[in-house]
């Protein structure tokens, strides 16, 4: 069946990185747009970037020149390099795979910013 594993969260401190992975199975991957979502305590989930089968991006204003989405067809994987973090960026990450009317969801990995 369709799985998507999250990998690569953390503790970290503010100015810090992390780099958060998702790999995917039972999907024809390079087809799908990929993307990452996060919900924090007391807020909606909301779109933090997503990355279409051709290559192209797209990222919320919040972490615009500080996170960098990629994928690696061949590996199945999808990276979330997230730089230059802030208390604001903590909260629970969750890979996102779509195509068409379809979407599948991973489990969460947990990212907290915090000195």
């Amino acid at each position: 069946q369709v799985q998507l594993v999250e990998s690569g969260g953390g503790l970290v401190q503010p100015g810090g990185s992390l780099r958060l992975s998702c790999a995917a199975s039972g999907i024809m991957f390079s087809i799908y747009t990929m993307g990452w979502y996060r919900q924090a305590p007391g807020k909606q989930r909301e779109l933090v970037a997503a990355i279409t089968s051709g290559g192209n991006t797209n990222y919320a204003d919040s972490v615009k020149g500080r996170f960098t989405l990629s994928r690696d067809n061949a590996k199945m994987t999808v990276y979330l390099q997230m730089n230059s973090l802030k208390p604001e960026d903590t909260a629970v990450y969750y890979c996102n795979a779509a195509f068409q009317s379809v979407d599948y969801w991973g489990q969460g990995t947990q990212v907290t910013v915090s000195s």
